[in-house]
């Protein structure tokens, strides 16, 4: 049996070029372990480091040789109804609709058993094998989340990774910030504007939101930033007129690259807390700055399986809300081109 996908046959490191994946027929995902399980995908998020897969940036890591990964179906943010289980799978059952965490581990390296699935020892689909830019996903019972009534799988892919990811650092920030203190939040887009609203519900720290996009700000005012400030060269001064001429004590820069690093550091005062979610450049800090000032820069990667059940609780209960735009399967290509031109608002998934 075959099913379709939008396969990944090359990298096109300039992103020029007019097709990135191609629609085909594909082996059906089988059963392997007794704990393996099949989801039929309901929705499939498009994230920017699917686009940093295309253009080679993760090929040190997943591709040393550049022979080995490709063709790759992509699409690392899923959720969707159980297919089929193993036969030691228990708690789900065919039609159970699930979201999936995006790393699959066995579960006995010390990572796992400390609950850092992330860090641990397995295969992460979309990156370094097939993911959910397909009808099918295969992964095992370990990674399942069921969903409560109110999500739909199509409305909450995103939150696997884009949103997982958002509401580590957000977390992480929200537990050491105080009521009198501010936070300043670079990108209000598809991660940005889920952290603005992990950040409100779990914190009372006054939140300052710098981007580039008017869209994005009003998403960020909607979402709940206490100020907004333009990306136009200014925000450095801006973030420090706010903050009384010293700084934030958290900032979250959700971009990562295109010169925010250093406006981030410098956006956050002496003892304070930069945290790295966005990537793309080189953070490059005179030691003797970071020995004066005693800033902190913090690196975040995805987060844990209960960190996927604490924010799908903040989901259930409208604490945070999804922007999505929905995509048909075969509009993958159209999916990633306005991802990549910055024409989405919110977050993209494509739905088979």
């Amino acid at each position: 049996m075959t099913m379709k996908a939008q396969v990944l046959h090359q990298y096109d490191p300039a992103l020029t070029a007019p097709t990135w994946v191609t629609m085909q027929d594909v082996p059906d995902p089988k059963i392997q372990k007794s704990n393996d399980v099949i989801v039929r995908i309901g929705g499939a998020g498009v994230c920017r480091t699917d686009l940093h897969i295309i253009e080679g940036i993760w090929r040190p890591h997943t591709d040393p040789t550049g022979t080995g990964l490709l063709p790759l179906i992509m699409g690392h943010e899923n959720a969707g109804w159980i297919e089929e289980v193993g036969p030691e799978v228990e708690g789900f059952k065919k039609g159970d609709p699930v979201i999936v965490h995006p790393k699959v581990t066995g579960g006995t390296c010390i990572a796992c058993r400390r609950g850092h699935d992330m860090h641990g020892e397995g295969k992460f689909p979309g990156l370094d094998s097939n993911g959910g830019y397909a009808e099918f996903l295969h992964t095992s019972a370990r990674n399942l989340i069921a969903l409560p009534k109110t999500l739909a799988p199509k409305d909450v892919a995103p939150y696997a990774d884009a949103g997982l990811t958002a509401y580590r650092a957000a977390k992480k920030a929200a537990q050491q910030l105080l009521p009198d203190q501010s936070v300043v939040v670079i990108g209000a887009g598809g991660l940005g504007h889920i952290g603005i609203q992990v950040l409100r519900a779990m914190c009372a720290a006054r939140i300052i939101v710098v981007d580039i996009s008017d869209r994005s700000l009003e998403l960020a005012a909607q979402g709940g930033a206490d100020h907004l400030v333009k990306a136009d060269g200014g925000e450095v001064e801006a973030v420090k007129a706010l903050t009384g001429g010293k700084g934030a004590e958290a900032v979250l820069d959700f971009v990562g690259e295109k010169g925010t690093t250093k406006k981030g550091i410098d956006m956050t005062r002496p003892a304070g807390s930069y945290y790295v979610i966005g990537y793309g450049e080189n953070i490059v800090v005179p030691t003797v700055d970071m020995v004066i000032t005693e800033k902190n820069i913090i690196g975040n990667l995805v987060g844990t399986w209960a960190e996927l059940t604490e924010l799908m609780a903040l989901a259930d209960r409208g604490l945070v809300e999804l922007h999505t735009k929905h995509y048909a399967l075969a509009d993958a290509n159209q999916a990633l081109q306005d991802l990549n031109n910055g024409l989405i608002k919110g977050r993209a998934v494509l739905v088979p």
